[in-house]
């Protein structure tokens, strides 16, 4: 190929403005800067997204967008700017957030805070200096690239642009595929912003292609639901102490593990029946099993956007567990392990009826897990105070935190309690430990309320929020390190718990029988045992768990599900957009 052909062939596919000025850069300074652009986003994302399939996930999605751009203007000085400017925006703006939610920045942001007046207002009154730093850098953002618009003389032509926009497209989503699912707690990491950003796109896009957060029929009949203005309780309701079991699960599930078989006992029923649970999450994000028993819905039903049900959802829920209670003139409060602004839990909390939350600062907890009878000594101290000074029935909400990974250090070693037989796994070993902790602290508890308590009627419900992590070498996934990379299906035994209720002075009703109950039916369950009368929404959930035997997701006929989820919406329970 003769000079001349070689430059014809650089010249169709690239060239420069014709009549270019000396303000506007041409290849050799937009190719300088392109470079330099490039060594620092790859030394950012060397040292904060990870390496392999990751790195390669991160890079490939930067360099799309960035073809995506070129392509749309043919100007390669634009493209470099716009990606570099976008992963800084992306990178401070998660900062921003995390500091103020501990969580990171999520593409349905843009839509979710900036497309209503309320939520704009939320952060002007919230968050006013973020927000206008926030728009600042937006603005920033646009002045920047309409300069470098002008300024640059660089053109790629479309032949070049396109093929290679849409073959990092493939790229992308092949290093999407290799690298994996996201791991439901990425959200709420402090790096991996970037990746996680990119990652939220394609959820935020079917979101807003499907209209709504959450998966429901396009039409329903039947009335809609109404929410009484009071309770209509024939008689004053018990207290209710409803235990969040972190990381428990009957060990009996697992044929062959040995373990002293007292503990079986914490996990009976008042009528001493083992009732299982099927959850929707496996060794971590209790968040998504609270969501459920707070407000009675699968997580599943939010599709990608379940990892951040609570925040997105906090307000957005009504006739929540928290809500029904509180018609019936309960006092709601919280009982939690860490500080109340952890993954946004305070604010849903909040937003679901439970304004009352003693966290670990208010509770005066030097470490996040204590044991469970530090959690169940402050129970008995409100209760005392609670009963002392006022009529109404108590709804405590307890979280315990003794049971939770890892595994790999013994938890209050100077405690002697019985862990697992010869040959068992040091891990589950460590676990059935504390197991043995929980079932003498759980125990003890019951025996305070009898005893200190013995004319108030309390009703007991407790419940394991998902399996520990040290129960996947019985699920066949020995050599798998992060309970994220444990994959199970829907179906699977690795998201069976149980959940238990015992009426302490007072004849509790008998039960739901059915094989498995899922976890979203757990709050009719609940206000059925105290006696609370169902509103409409709940009195179609306790239809619902007769009809689908106690499945939610997936019951066999999924349009009922559909249907009830679209009279939430319809009936102004659930706001969905």
């Amino acid at each position: 190929m003769t000079d001349r052909s070689v430059v014809d062939t650089q010249r169709a596919l690239a060239s420069e403005a014709p009549n270019a000025g000396p303000w506007q850069l041409g290849w050799r300074a937009v190719g300088i800067l392109a470079v330099l652009a490039a060594i620092g986003l790859h030394t950012y994302f060397r040292r904060y997204e990870g390496s392999d399939w990751h790195l390669a996930y991160v890079w490939t999605a930067t360099l799309f967008a960035g073809l995506t751009v070129l392509a749309l203007t043919r100007r390669l000085l634009v493209a470099t700017v716009f990606v570099t400017l976008l992963v800084t925006i992306i990178v401070h703006a998660a900062a921003a957030k995390h500091q103020a939610m501990n969580m990171s920045v999520h593409a349905y942001d843009l839509f979710f805070y900036l497309s209503s007046f309320s939520t704009l207002s939320f952060l002007w009154a919230s968050y006013r200096t973020e927000l206008l730093l926030l728009l600042a850098a937006l603005l920033g953002f646009a002045l920047v690239l309409v300069a470098a618009y002008v300024m640059d003389a660089t053109r790629v032509r479309r032949v070049v642009s396109v093929p290679l926009m849409l073959a990092f497209a493939v790229l992308t989503g092949l290093s999407a595929t290799m690298k994996g699912e996201r791991r439901h707690t990425q959200q709420y990491w402090e790096d991996l912003v970037v990746s996680t950003f990119y990652s939220s796109v394609p959820e935020t896009i079917e979101t807003l292609w499907r209209g709504q957060l959450i998966d429901a029929a396009t039409t329903a009949s039947g009335p809609l639901f109404t929410v009484p203005a009071g309770c209509g309780a024939a008689k004053k309701p018990p207290h209710i102490i409803l235990i969040h079991q972190e990381s428990v699960v009957p060990p009996e599930y697992f044929p062959g593990l040995e373990y002293d078989k007292r503990v079986d006992g914490m996990f009976r029923s008042g009528d001493g029946t083992l009732r299982k649970m099927r959850v929707e999450t496996y060794g971590g994000a209790s968040w998504l099993t609270e969501f459920s028993v707070l407000a009675g819905v699968s997580t599943y039903s939010f599709g990608g956007m379940r990892p951040f049900v609570q925040s997105l959802m906090a307000g957005r829920v009504h006739d929540t567990l928290p809500q029904a209670l509180a018609r019936c003139g309960y006092r709601n409060t919280v009982i939690y392990p860490l500080d109340k602004n952890f993954v946004s839990n305070g604010k849903f909390y909040t937003a679901a009826g439970m304004p009352e939350i003693f966290d670990k600062q208010a509770q005066g907890a030097k470490t996040g897990n204590e044991r469970d009878h530090f959690y169940f000594g402050n129970t008995l101290k409100l209760l005392s105070e609670h009963v002392r000074k006022s009529d109404q029935p108590l709804f405590t909400y307890v979280i315990t935190m003794a049971a939770h990974g890892p595994y790999l250090q013994p938890y209050q070693p100077e405690v002697n309690v019985p862990g697992g037989g010869a040959g068992t796994h040091p891990e589950m070993n460590e676990y059935l430990r504390r197991l043995s902790m929980a079932r003498m602290d759980l125990e003890a508890f019951k025996r305070e309320l009898k005893t200190r308590f013995p004319g108030e009627p309390i009703l007991l419900v407790q419940y394991g929020d998902h399996q520990p992590i040290a129960t996947r070498h019985y699920l066949g996934f020995g050599d798998v390190r992060f309970a994220e990379d444990v994959a199970i299906t829907k179906d699977s035994p690795g998201f069976i718990t149980y959940y238990s209720a015992e009426g302490i002075n007072f004849d509790m009703p008998r039960l739901p029988e059915v094989e498995v109950l899922d976890v979203p039916y757990l709050s009719t369950v609940l206000l059925q045992a105290a006696g609370v009368p169902l509103s409409d929404s709940y009195r179609e959930r306790r239809r619902l768990l007769d009809q689908c035997q106690g499945r939610y997701d997936s019951c066999a006929d999924t349009a009922k599900i559909m249907t009830f989820h679209r009279r939430l919406i319809d009936s102004g329970l659930v706001d969905a957009r």
